[in-house]
């Protein structure tokens, strides 16, 4: 399969850039800034030379998004997945009298507007696969049923990034291409901190048994953890 992966230079990025070059696919690993690739994610580039290709790609950007559909489509016709993992938090602490809506504009535009983004230019390029899927990493904080007082910005993205999932899931069924949200579990990375429960590692792989169509998902529910149970709206 071809794979394309955003948010690719650390953390769940750039755990299943490895899984998925080690299981034979092809990985494009989108990164912001192609100048500042991470050893771990060059360590992999080198030991999988003809698998992995790391592309620029800033999806808060759409020139950048437009600009890595031009160099993928260069070395492939079509994806079989886009997964649409970059993201940022900002404001956690803040109560909502202490939003600042400039941190909130920029969560926004990363979370939501950088997937809408990218499924817009990559889309061509699913169309052509005979089982296209899009995986967006969302969270159990943009669920409604279990929404809290708090990560105003973050969890807001994330409610919204699920009703695009479900929107596009509705929209491209003609198409054979499915599409998901799915919350990978609370982890230790940047984001998630050292007192998370769960590994990448452990994450990436219940994604990736998703990706590779090993888990028997309930075609009612499009919201599912990186296990494929689904999750609360």
């Amino acid at each position: 399969m071809n794979i394309l992966i955003t948010g690719a230079n650390r953390g769940l990025g750039r755990v299943l850039v490895d899984m998925a070059a080690a299981a034979g696919h092809t990985v494009f690993a989108g990164v912001r800034n192609i100048d500042s690739v991470s050893s771990q994610l060059q360590a992999m580039k080198d030991r999988y030379a003809s698998q992995i290709y790391i592309i620029g790609m800033d999806v808060g950007d759409e020139q950048s998004v437009r600009d890595a559909f031009y160099k993928v489509s260069e070395q492939e016709a079509y994806l079989d997945v886009l997964i649409n993992n970059a993201g940022i938090i900002k404001g956690r602490e803040r109560k909502i009298e202490e939003v600042d809506f400039q941190e909130f504009e920029q969560v926004l535009r990363i979370n939501l507007m950088g997937p809408m983004m990218v499924v817009k230019h990559f889309l061509p390029l699913l169309r052509k696969s005979d089982n296209g899927v899009i995986i967006n990493i969302s969270s159990e904080a943009g669920s409604f049923a279990n929404a809290y007082g708090g990560d105003y910005p973050y969890a807001i993205s994330k409610a919204a990034l699920n009703f695009f999932t479900a929107q596009i899931r509705n929209g491209l069924k003609d198409n054979g291409i499915k599409a998901y949200a799915v919350h990978p579990g609370w982890m230790r990375t940047d984001m998630g901190g050292a007192s998370a429960p769960l590994s990448p590692e452990e994450s990436a792989e219940g994604i990736m048994r998703i990706v590779n169509r090993e888990i028997d998902l309930d075609e009612e529910h499009f919201f599912v953890d990186h296990l494929g149970r689904p999750m609360p709206m």
